[in-house]
Parts: structure tokens; C-alpha cells; sequence
């Protein structure tokens, strides 16, 4: 499952560095598959969907810090915990109950994006 930023978010930023999937943008921000991962051009997620890694997405928020969820492993594959979680400061990130995903799954998305990792 993805994690989610509520809006208790205090737009502090503690989160964005800490993930290693480059899944976490400030709100407003757009976003790209390619940013931080090794994808590039034409890709097929390992959800069957077809995007370019390079093409720009809309922003998930235009207010607060966001996650974007096809990017989010809940750090499964580089640490024990979501490293968002950790150092949110009000408590904020937390699992997203409608992009619910086992482990084996996040670990699949994962390695996809991250090959040499």
C-alpha cells in the first residue's frame, strides 16, 4: 500500500529528502516517473499501464507535500519503515487505504524502478 500525506501536513519538507523513490513532490509541483528512479521513455508500469517516464504528470496536490502513489514502495527494498513516517513531525503520512499493494508487489515496483539497486 501506498502512503498517503494527510492534510495535517505543515508543509515542513522533512519528508522529501528521506525517500528513496523520489515519490514525494511540494504541493503544486509536477512530477515525473523518471525523477530519481532508472526509468526513461516509453515504460510499462508493473501494473500493466502504459506512460513516458520523461512526460510531466500533475501534481496529486496543489497545497500541501504529496506522494505519488505509483512511485511509492513504502521504502520496501531500502529500509525497514517508511522513511516519510518517520520523520513527520505531526504524524501525517500514513497508509492509503485506496492504493493498497502486498508486499511482494512493492517490492516488484521496487526493483523496476530501481534495477541496479
Amino acid at each position: 500500500m501506498a502512503i498517503i500525506i494527510t492534510d495535517e501536513c505543515i508543509n515542513c519538507g522533512a519528508c522529501e529528502p528521506e525517500c528513496p523513490n523520489t515519490a514525494i513532490y511540494e504541493g503544486a509541483e509536477e512530477w515525473r516517473y523518471s525523477d530519481g528512479t532508472s526509468l526513461t521513455g516509453d515504460v510499462v508500469l508493473p501494473d500493466g499501464k502504459k506512460v513516458n517516464a520523461d512526460e510531466v504528470q500533475e501534481p496529486v496536490s496543489d497545497e500541501i507535500y504529496y506522494i505519488a502513489p505509483d512511485k511509492c514502495t513504502e521504502c520496501m527494498g531500502f529500509h525497514e519503515e517508511p522513511q516519510c513516517a518517520a520523520v513527520c513531525p505531526v504524524d501525517c503520512c500514513v497508509p492509503d487505504e485506496d492504493h493498497v499493494e502486498s508486499e511482494e508487489t512493492l517490492l516488484s515496483k521496487q526493483s523496476f524502478m530501481h534495477p541496479d539497486g
